[in-house]
This record gives structure tokens, sequence and C-alpha cells, in this order.
């Protein structure tokens, strides 16, 4: 007996439904849609960030650029500074009554200002009684392999009881803090966290086994210091402190609920504390005088300042002080909001009971409006479902129930369109199709890439700069330079874009760009040169008109390194820019700046001679320590191939005087260089170095040449 045709139709709605759960589970267990997982997260965290009820006891302390200066202008003070100023730190906080300190600060090595400064800190440390310091937990760095001796052990639990399918967080070494100041801290910490495979960090670790003795995070670090008889049990999917249980992942760690982004927790600049306890000390006003800013609070210290790398992406934020996020733990245990993660069973369970009745209502109401609708209802659901989870305190997967819906939706309007709509057509002819750039291409497949925040990649990178504009632009009147310097930058930037690269910003007559990133550029350290090299033939092309309008031609340094950077949008949700910060940031910098000492008009960094391999001839420039870094780097300066053909014989000259060099034989050296000085300035600035050398021999020769200034 044949069925009718609502029985049909729920039967093509099931099936449609069964598949497209299938998909998504698929999907789902072969990783396929965990970064856009992650996305919807941070977006979800974004949107329900709020103030817990515990915000209100955490306050921060931070070391920012400010401080920094302050230090340096007012006391002559440099970085690292003397651990006396982190005792007023603690002496501050003990007179205002705070609860606990924990220093995101690692004081491993002897102050370099004697051991009277370390004393120092051990004795506010220990007169204080509620420190929590922090360790560094390795699996290859780190000097000690076993618990020190006096320094006391923490009693907790020897080991994270586990069930089948948690790892347990086990570090084979660790650097301590030096044992006076170890023996004054009232708890040791673990400060040691990983992002999320795309660099984020959503979770962090509560505790870490070393020596078969659980170290607790610094954020719990900070309660405990606070409350040093509190007893701590773990389980195989719970830590308990105390009356507070803690939810655990597979891999011993807590999903974080931030209350903000970076800055959510009121704080103040390390120079503002110390001025303070030093006014106090002195019988002054101190400039903090608001007595609840400290009293019965949980204080956390850390850095800020760009230069001091304890920088990190998150959830709501690009850029994330690391102290933030241990401050974030503690705000979580004391409001009990930690994240559960919802069993896998109970949303695959929902997602096909989803599915199944997306099926049947698309099959049901087939017109257009009634898709239109059902699309409408059924797409909402798992939207709201995830914030309503998020908001109860529950991870609860987006994009899996989304994709079953989306594919039943697509079956069913497919099936209703074969067997119901054969004479409408939905495409009533031929459009035209338009190419759109790739980037605007890119942005408008992945929308979320305008969203607030960064990520970490490897870039190449691409500093330059015009050698004495200064001197130029004082001889032209405003408009004259503005129309110069357009068509400059214009005719560099069109070739920057030509070869697919992202111009970061325009500082004067400076050029910032870089490559593989917003989108993936496969061969990115193969352009950047071939950028510098095309920008440098550009230029020369330019030069005849520029020279009679000012005088003289424009010459272009430029400075070129792939590296690891961060890069996203960033700045105030009203008002960011698509840029990029790191070290590798201020590499490329420092090597459009060190062209000078040799004469050269384009560097590139050995990372990017490694990726380029032999795309283009190069010769060796130097072993260079450009300021800012301890480790040398080995520069080259490349070309186009009928260039170094010209240039050869001077070259290999060159080659010959840099590996006397090297060896210390300077004299042999300088007259290598000596020979075609007058046709290569970098063989005339190693000149001057080996004339210099051979008469005041340098001590402890490595071969490198060191960078005095930017």
């Amino acid at each position: 007996m044949p069925f009718s045709p609502l029985v049909r139709k729920l039967f093509q709605g099931l099936a449609s439904g069964a598949a497209g759960t299938a998909l998504a589970i698929g999907l789902w267990a072969a990783g396929a849609i965990d970064r856009w997982e992650a996305i919807t997260w941070d977006w979800r965290a974004a949107t329900l960030a709020r103030h817990s009820p515990a915000h209100d006891q955490i306050t921060m302390i931070l070391l920012d650029q400010d401080s920094l200066d302050w230090a340096q202008k007012e006391n002559g003070l440099g970085w690292p500074w003397p651990r006396e100023l982190y005792a007023a730190v603690i002496s501050f906080c003990q007179r205002s009554g705070a609860k606990s300190l924990a220093f995101d600060v690692l004081f491993t090595e002897p102050s370099s200002y004697g051991v009277e400064d370390d004393a120092a800190l051990a004795r506010a440390s220990g007169d204080y009684g509620h420190t929590a310091g922090a360790v560094a937990l390795g699996r290859e760095n780190g000097n000690l392999t076993a618990w020190p001796e006096g320094v006391p052990k923490p009693v907790f639990p020897a080991v994270l009881p586990v069930n089948a399918s948690m790892e347990t967080p086990m570090f084979p070494r660790a650097a301590f803090p030096v044992p006076e100041l170890a023996r004054a801290m009232k708890v040791l910490c673990n400060t040691q966290m990983n992002p999320d495979p795309d660099g984020i960090y959503r979770k962090a670790p509560l505790a870490a086994v070393f020596d078969g003795r659980l170290m607790p995070s610094l954020g719990l670090g900070a309660y405990l210091a606070a409350h040093p008889t509190t007893a701590v049990r773990s389980g195989p999917e719970a830590l308990s402190i105390g009356e507070h249980a803690i939810p655990l992942s597979p891999d011993g760690s807590a999903i974080l609920r931030f209350s903000g982004p970076a800055g959510t927790y009121r704080g103040f600049s390390a120079a503002a504390v110390i001025q303070s306890e030093l006014q106090v000390r002195s019988g002054k006003q101190p400039n903090i005088d608001d007595p609840g800013a400290f009293r019965d609070k949980f204080v956390f210290f850390g850095f800020t300042a760009p230069g001091l790398f304890d920088l990190r992406p998150t959830s709501l934020d690009g850029v994330t002080p690391g102290v933030e996020i241990q401050a974030t733990i503690l705000d979580n245990l004391l409001s009990g909001n930690f994240i559960r993660k919802c069993p896998t069973a109970v949303w695959i369970a929902a997602a096909l009971g989803l599915a199944l009745i997306t099926g049947m209502a698309g099959s049901v109401f087939s017109s257009t409006l009634g898709h239109v609708m059902t699309s409408l209802i059924f797409l909402t659901i798992p939207v709201v479902a995830a914030l309503g989870s998020y908001a109860g305190g529950w991870s609860l997967p987006l994009v899996a129930p989304e994709i079953a819906v989306a594919t039943v939706l697509s079956l069913v309007f497919i099936v209703n369109y074969a067997t119901e709509g054969r004479q409408k057509r939905f495409i009533q002819g031929a459009f035209k199709q338009y190419l759109s750039p790739a980037v605007i291409d890119q942005l408008i497949l992945h929308p979320e890439r305008l969203r607030l925040g960064g990520e970490r990649r490897v870039l190449s990178i691409f500093f330059s700069d015009l050698e004495g504009f200064t001197t130029i632009s004082e001889k032209l009147d405003p408009e004259a330079l503005t129309t110069l310097l357009n068509e400059y930058l214009t005719a560099m930037t069109d070739i920057i874009h030509e070869e697919a690269g992202t111009v970061d910003k325009f500082e004067g007559d400076a050029i910032i760009a870089f490559w593989n990133a917003p989108l993936e550029v496969i061969d990115h350290p193969l352009r950047v040169v071939r950028t510098a090299l095309r920008c440098q033939e550009q230029l020369a092309i330019l030069n005849p008109q520029f020279e009679k309008r000012v005088g003289r031609g424009l010459r272009m340094r430029i400075g070129v390194h792939t590296g690891s950077a961060v890069v996203g949008n960033m700045g105030s949700h009203s008002r960011f820019d698509y840029t990029m910060l790191g070290d590798a940031v201020n590499l490329a910098a420092r090597l459009e700046g060190a062209n000078k000492a040799f004469g050269t008009y384009v560097m590139i960094s050995g990372a990017t001679r490694q990726e380029i391999g032999p795309a283009f001839p190069m010769r060796e420039i130097a072993r260079l320590a450009v300021v800012g870094r301890k480790e040398p780097i080995t520069v080259y300066e490349p070309m186009f191939p009928d260039a170094y053909e010209n240039h050869k014989v001077a070259l290999t000259i060159f080659d010959q005087g840099l590996r006397l060099f090297y060896a210390g034989r300077f004299p042999e050296a300088g007259e290598m260089f000596a020979s075609i000085a007058d046709q290569d300035p970098a063989a005339a600035s190693y000149l001057a170095k080996c004339r210099h050398y051979t008469a005041s021999a340098p001590d402890n020769w490595d071969g490198v040449w060191v960078m005095t200034s930017k």
C-alpha cells in the first residue's frame, strides 16, 4: 500500500535529518570544524562577558611602560629592576590590608644588584606571609629535576587521580625562585600555560605535578596564600579548593569565563604603588589614598609593558596580559562560574533530535515562505542554545548542530525542488561573473577577521625608510613635499600589492608591510624579497625626475625578516587597525636601520634567507647583534641575478675578506676590503673596522658586529 504524500514527506525529512547529523558528527570527529567552533566560542564569550560577583575582590598592580619610564627617568634604573622595588610593593599591600599578593614574575636568577637585594625581597615576603610566587615548569627547560632542599613542600595530594581519558599534567623540570625567596613565599605556583591550537588562551591548567607534588596555578595560589589551611582535594573530573569545586577538562585544565577584555580588573601602575609606599614611609600623603583599593583584596602583580613579552590573545582580546588570565582563574574560583563541558552523548542526542525535527518541518512546509521561516527558526535554535548554555555555565557545541541543521535544510530544499519545483526555476538566466580583489573575497568568506583580536602567524615583514629625507623635506614647500611623497609611496605600494603584501602603515616616508596575513601566502618569504628588489629598481627609474625637483635622488633602506608575530585587528571596539606586533617585527625594523652601518640598501635576516633558498643570489653581510637582542643573527644582501653578475668579482673578494674577518685575521681582511672599498660601501665599512681592530684587538672575538644604535 503506497504511503500518503504527508507520510512520504515525513520519511524524507527523517532521512535528511539522519544524513545531516551524520555529516556534522563526522566533521566534528575529524576535527575539521574545531577552528570554527573556537571562533563561535569567542563570540559567545565576548557577547556574554559580564563582571562576576567576585570581580571587585581582585586588584591588579601592573608593571607598564609608564612604570619603566618612571624608574629610568626618576631613579636611573634600567631593566631588570632591583628587587627592593618589589619589596616596596609587598610592604604597601601588607600595609593596605590585602588578603594576598601573587607575583607573575620569575625570580629564578640572583639579583644583579647583589645578595642583599634578594634578601630584602625575601624579608618583605616573609614578613607579609601571604605571597604567592611563580615557578617555571617545563619539559626541556629548567635547571631542577627535584624539589630543592630547604624549600617548603606543598601539603597537597601527591598526584591527580585520573580517569582513562585524562592526561596528568606532569613536568620533569623546573626553575624555582632563588632559594631565600622560595623559602619566604607562602605558596609556589605554576605559571606554565599553553594556548589552544589556534594560539588563543581559552582555558588554563589549575595544577601541575612536579617531583610527585601538586603545584597550583598562580590564580589558585593567590587564594591559598590567603587561606593556607584550605583543604585541596583532587578527583578525576574536578579539583576542590575548600568548598569550591572546579570542573576539569580531560587534560586537567579548566575552561575560563572571562569578565571582559584586557583591563577589566581595577589596576594600578607599579610606579604608583612604589611611590605611595615611599611616601607613606616618609610621612607624606600617598598617591593611592583609597583605603578600599587593596583592603581585603586578592592582588596580582604582572607585566603589561610591550617589551616584557607577557601579552597573550584570549577570547575577548587579542592582547591580554598573562597575569589577567591568572586573575580570571581566581575570579572563576570565587564566583563558582567555571565552564563545564557538555557530555558528548548529550549534545549529539540533542543535535540528532533537532535535525530530525528540522527535516520533518522542512518537508511539510515546502513552500518558499515555509522554507524561509523553517530556516530562520531552526538555524537560530543552535545559536540560542549555545548562548543559553554558556550563560548557565556549560560548553555546548554550536557549529556541529548548525551544520546538521543547515545540511538538513539544504537536502530538504533539493528534494522539494526535484520533486515539486521542476517547473519553477530559482535562476532565470545566467548572471555575469565579477572578480573581486582577493582580500575582499576572503573577508566576505571569513567576516570573523573583522573581530577585534589577533592570531599568531609566521609573517614576512618589510620595513623601509628614505635616507636623509628630513633634509630633503626642509627644502620643499608643503605642497611639493606632499606631491613627492605621494608619488613615491604610490609606486612602492603598487609593487607591494602586486606581490600580495599587506601595507600595515605609513609613517612619514617609512613603509611597513607584511605578507601571509590576512590571506595565506605560501611563498611569502620569496615575495617579500622580490618586492624589496623591485622597489629599489622602481626607485631607480623614478630618480631622474626626483633629482630635477629636489636636486638629488632618493635612496631607500629596506629591512626584511620572517618570523612569528601576532597579527590582527587591534585597538578599541570603535576604532582598530589590522596590524602586527612581536619580536619579529622589531627585528625587521632593526635590520632596516642596520643598513646604515654597511652602506647597503636591502638587508634580510638569515630566517628569510633560509626560506627562499637559491631563488636570489646574495652575499652574506655580517653576523649582526642588533639593539635589543642578545643573540646575533646572520644577515644578507639579496640581488637580482644580473646585478650579482655585474659585481661578482668584487662580491667574491668581499666574501673572502669576510671569512678572514670572522677568523680574526684583521690585517689580511683589511687588505681584501681595501682592494674594493672604492666600489663597495660595505667593504669600506669593514676596512675601517679592520683597521680599528688591528690597532686594538678585541677580547674573546666571535666575529659578531655589534650595533650600538637603532
